[in-house]
């Protein structure tokens, strides 16, 4: 795979400083390009992060002294600098619609890890092992935009990183109902515990726009492509609360499903266990060996022992067993900022690459 130059647009919040770890070292991805805010723009990005650096591992020593530039006044010099960007802003969402289609009509596709652009009906938004084939659907949203290499894909949100998996290869059985209840890491409200005292010791029963995130998001990555956009899927029925935490990093999910054809938990295991994407048939640097771990122990998946399974980008299920009211329960388990955001979209970068998308 030939060296791509990228940037990260967004580089000093949470999920942009994940994108910073995980790109230093990456084999196919070379960061060439860091930008931010206004009031960031023109420093260091050691200048500007400074005390809000809240990763685990330190700052990558060859971005250090890379100079930020304005995420939106330079957009034409970054397009002309990379080959693709990842985007993680903190902004309006009409504003970062803007962002980022100024971006690809720059010719200069755009990874965003935002939320505004995830029910544009020609934008692809990607769990790359269950809908790896919405990204046939770019040729469309190029015609639309008037550009060569320019376009716009997306990540899902965090929140059903976690379970989406583990349902995807049931949907077979027909998979009728689902309830889901999310309990959610603070570092997904871009938090640490020293930034956030008040989570100790505490849960709290909203998160803005979340719960609606969860019940939609699903029935796009089910969808299909007709005539140019995407189709969300029209079944199954979801519902779902999702609760913050005191946890720093991964999101639980307690899964209620109820089936047309109820399997046996022997089947559902086995499927599982075999399930593969794309990209392990690919080999993409980013993605996990087996990508669906299940635990047979009573108490695991543990969001403190198990969140960094396969460098945190597994998925990670447990107590699979039947219900009183739907046909089965199991908890689930994804990393909210590998998986869930960064690396996630570090993924489908890859899969784009493999695919031709990036050249």
């Amino acid at each position: 795979m030939k060296q791509f130059q990228v940037g990260i647009i967004g580089a000093t919040g949470m999920v942009g400083q994940r994108f910073a770890t995980l790109l230093a070292q990456h084999p196919w991805f070379h960061v060439a390009a860091l930008a931010a805010s206004p009031r960031s723009a023109g420093k260091t990005y050691k200048e500007a992060a400074g005390s809000r650096w809240a990763m685990q591992t330190p700052m990558p020593a060859e971005m250090r002294e890379m100079v930020l530039m304005d995420a939106t006044k330079d957009v034409e010099t970054i397009a002309g600098m990379v080959d693709f960007v990842f985007c993680a802003v903190d902004m309006k969402k009409d504003e970062i619609r803007a962002l980022e289609e100024k971006y690809a009509k720059a010719e200069c596709p755009v990874i965003s890890n935002n939320s505004a652009h995830r029910f544009t009906s020609d934008v692809p938004m990607v769990i790359p092992e269950v809908n790896p084939e919405h990204i046939e659907i770019i040729e469309s949203q190029r015609k639309r935009l008037e550009t060569k290499r320019g376009f716009i894909a997306v990540k899902s949100n965090c929140s059903i990183q976690s379970y989406v998996p583990a349902l995807s290869p049931l949907r077979q059985y027909g998979i009728q109902n689902i309830l889901a209840c999310t309990y959610q890491a603070i570092s997904g409200a871009g938090k640490t515990f020293e930034r956030w005292p008040d989570i100790l010791d505490n849960i709290v029963p909203y998160i803005g726009g979340e719960e609606e995130k969860s019940e939609k998001e699903p029935l796009k990555v089910w969808g299909n492509i007709q005539n140019g956009e995407i189709v969300s899927a029209a079944s199954p029925l979801i519902t779902t609360q999702c609760l913050r935490v005191p946890v720093s990093d991964g999101h639980t999910a307690a899964v209620f499903v109820s089936f047309e054809n109820k399997p046996a938990k022997e089947e559902i295991l086995e499927i599982w266990k075999n399930f593969k994407g794309v990209p392990q048939e690919l080999e993409l640097p980013s993605a996990p060996k087996q990508f669906i771990h299940y635990f047979q122990e009573d108490d695991r998946p543990q969001a403190k022992l198990d969140h960094n399974i396969e460098n945190g980008m597994a998925v990670s299920v447990g107590r699979l067993r039947e219900d009183t009211m739907f046909d089965y329960k199991f908890v689930c388990l994804s990393h909210n900022t590998l998986r869930g955001a960064a690396g996630g979209g570090i993924l489908l970068a890859e899969l784009l690459a493999a695919k031709g998308y990036l050249d």
